[in-house]
């Protein structure tokens, strides 16, 4: 029987662990924290949104940079074979308005508890609190409660995350020691996060927390409708994150970037200037935008924001910029904030099983590897379907030897 080591109890991880059980491997995973599967489980409390119901060729279409090897993992397991698994743990599923699907029960738990009793029952062995540290030639050193101990295995799998939410686990602490090894990573950056906008103290005083529904944003992404939220320091939320990595991008290119918003979508640009023009003037701004173009609350206090005095008493004008508002952004938020992040280890540093070309035995999986994709359960159906391949990988490469 074959050994295989696997550094990282997330969803990847716990997925390689599955396939290669099943296939017959002696399998034992190495995680850092107190648990397993930390991120899945906080992801999953209001709501565990493990993929997407959309059109397949749609679906693929979600992942930035659609490296062959990536999307050759996702045709092996598309989104209907992971709600297919999870009903095969109980976890039967339903598809929300958005078209997010996610488990009836709604939280993580229930699914991960399941996911666990079948790892037990395969014979797997978890050991929690095994943080690895490096490289010992072919084999690995890791600090436990009860010191150094050196994992050696037949293959070995990592599947530590990217850089986002450090405090559950993913740290990104791998880079420095892969890229000692010879393997190139793209440097992490935050994805799928909010934005610094220079907010004055009156406005978050009032507004911080408010959601801005029912609009489209336009960037280099495309236009697409949801929401946002306004936060102390910016903004956030579903519609933000949905063209938080082209306005990342345009920011690292310009040094600046704009949030480009449509405040009234279900309007033409013509029914809503004679709307406007048909306003009183001497009404209050106030008052023509909420009779005009219904707009008030938080909607009409960002139009006097990023509007000029002139724009406003010129209905044509005015309504240019109610039909494409650009909210100017500082700087993107924290990594440590972000939900996930871009960058990690370049596909031309593996092959077509996973395996690190640098360190022949050695395969890699999850948010290690260098793609990125939006909220909607496209993260982790990206993380199985690697974790899923890198496996299959491991025992193709375990029989050529």
């Amino acid at each position: 029987m074959t050994d295989v080591a696997i550094i990282g109890g997330g969803p990847a991880g716990l997925m390689a662990a599955e396939v290669l059980a099943t296939a017959g491997c002696r399998v034992t995973i190495y995680d850092g924290m107190p648990s397993v599967a930390r991120k899945l489980l906080l992801a999953g409390k209001s709501g565990l949104n493990l993929t997407h119901s959309e059109p397949y060729q749609r679906f693929v279409t979600r992942y930035h940079p659609a490296e062959h090897a990536l999307i050759t993992a996702l045709d092996a397991f598309r989104p209907d074979d992971l709600i297919a698994w999870a009903n095969t743990l109980g976890a039967d599923c339903f598809v929300g308005s958005s078209g997010r699907v996610f488990p009836k029960a709604m939280k993580a738990s229930p699914l991960l508890r399941a996911w666990l009793r079948r790892l037990a029952s395969l014979g797997i062995t978890v050991k929690t609190r095994h943080r690895w540290i490096g490289f010992s030639g072919k084999n690995l050193i890791c600090e436990t409660p009860d010191g150094r101990l050196e994992v050696a295995g037949d293959a070995i799998l990592f599947a530590l995350g990217g850089a986002s939410w450090p405090r559950l686990g993913s740290d990104a602490a791998w880079v420095e020691p892969f890229r000692t090894a010879g393997v190139d990573v793209a440097d992490l950056r935050p994805a799928n996060v909010g934005f610094d906008v220079a907010w004055d103290g009156l406005f978050i005083e009032r507004f911080a927390g408010t959601p801005v529904k029912s609009v489209t944003a336009t960037s280099d992404a495309g236009t697409t409708p949801g929401e946002f939220v306004i936060s102390r320091h910016g903004i956030e939320g579903s519609l933000v994150y949905a063209h938080s990595a082209s306005l990342r991008d345009r920011l690292d290119h310009d040094g600046k970037a704009n949030f480009v918003i449509d405040l009234v979508p279900g309007r033409t640009a013509e029914r809503l200037a004679r709307d406007l023009a048909r306003q009183d003037a001497k009404a209050s701004f106030s008052n023509q935008l909420r009779k005009g173009a219904g707009l008030d609350g938080v909607k009409a206090t960002l139009v006097r924001l990023f509007s000029t005095e002139e724009e406003r008493h010129d209905p044509a004008r005015l309504t240019a910029r109610l039909k494409a508002l650009p909210i100017p952004l500082v700087r993107i938020r924290p990594i440590e904030e972000a939900i996930s992040s871009a960058g990690g280890i370049r596909f031309d540093s593996i092959d077509a099983r996973f395996m690190l070309k640098a360190r022949p035995g050695t395969f890699v999986a999850g948010e290690m590897l260098d793609w990125e994709a939006p909220t909607g359960g496209y993260l982790l159906t990206a993380c199985m379907a690697t974790g899923r391949a890198a496996a299959r990988g491991i025992i193709d490469w375990l029989e050529s030897r």
